[in-house]
């Protein structure tokens, strides 16, 4: 049985991904140890690495399901409004049905929240 799929995350500095993770997102220091950091809220975790040469070949878009996004959105938006995604600043209900609406770091990370419909 899978349970979770963690993502491992570089940047140039470790304080640019703690700038998102822990500031903008209000995940938690789980473990710091030179260039990695676990961090996580609720049942997420993501590792933070310090790689300026893996940073430079990948800045990646990762979506978190919830099924509190309105909540979610109101924690960002109050703690880190200039990192809301301008493209999706509010929660918005996409073409493909589910809400979402996105932070984006100044790094090139997008991570998008994603709330699917209540199966009825």
């Amino acid at each position: 049985m899978m349970l979770k799929l963690i993502p491992k995350v570089f940047f140039d500095h470790m304080d640019e991904g703690l700038d998102l993770f822990v500031n903008c997102l209000g995940f938690e220091i789980l473990h710091h140890d030179g260039g990695l950091a676990v961090v996580g809220r609720d049942g997420a975790k993501a590792y933070v690495m310090e790689s300026p040469e893996y940073a430079a070949k990948d800045r990646p878009e990762i979506a978190i399901e919830t099924d509190t996004i309105e909540e979610i959105h109101k924690d960002i938006a109050a703690r880190r409004p200039d990192m809301l995604h301008p493209n999706v600043p509010r929660v918005t209900q996409r073409p493909w049905g589910a809400l979402e609406f996105a932070v984006l770091d100044k790094t090139g990370v997008c991570i998008v929240f994603r709330q699917w419909p209540a199966a009825g």
